[in-house]
């Protein structure tokens, strides 16, 4: 019989499996919002509802950057807002580490941890999660 994955492992593999959702082709990211080992919510980055995405138009680059996409990180937020889902005291999944605007929300939200497959260029969320108590972990 197969070991049981770890809690830490499952909600990261559940991510894992949101990013397939992705319809930016730069980057599939995925990640999900628990507390007390419920899921409360999900997102992917892809465009606005209702505008074509960027795998069926192209990417709108500015900066190195595709602007057409809403992250996934901001995604899930948004999910659980429009669900009304208290959020806060919970912890977030991202297969990458969250970009800074991204950061932002997560910590306003009043997420308590980060946890992520990734670390994708955002070296100042470090400093910060550590000032304000928000705890970083890296999932291989």
């Amino acid at each position: 019989m197969p070991e049981r994955v770890d809690w830490n492992h499952y909600f990261m593999n559940i991510a894992k499996e949101v990013a397939t959702r992705s319809t930016c082709p730069r980057k599939h990211v995925g990640a999900v919002i628990v507390r007390d080992r419920r899921i409360l919510s999900t997102g992917y980055n892809g465009s606005l509802t209702g505008l074509p995405h960027c795998n069926e138009v192209g990417c709108e680059m500015e900066g190195g950057h595709c602007i057409a996409t809403v992250h996934a990180e901001a995604n899930a937020i948004l999910q659980a807002a429009m669900n009304g889902v208290r959020i806060d005291g919970g912890q977030i999944y991202t297969t990458a580490s969250p970009c800074w605007n991204c950061f932002k929300l997560i910590a306003n939200a009043g997420l308590t941890a980060i946890f992520f497959a990734e670390f994708y260029r955002e070296e100042r969320i470090r400093d910060y999660a550590g000032r304000m108590g928000i705890q970083l972990f890296e999932i291989s």
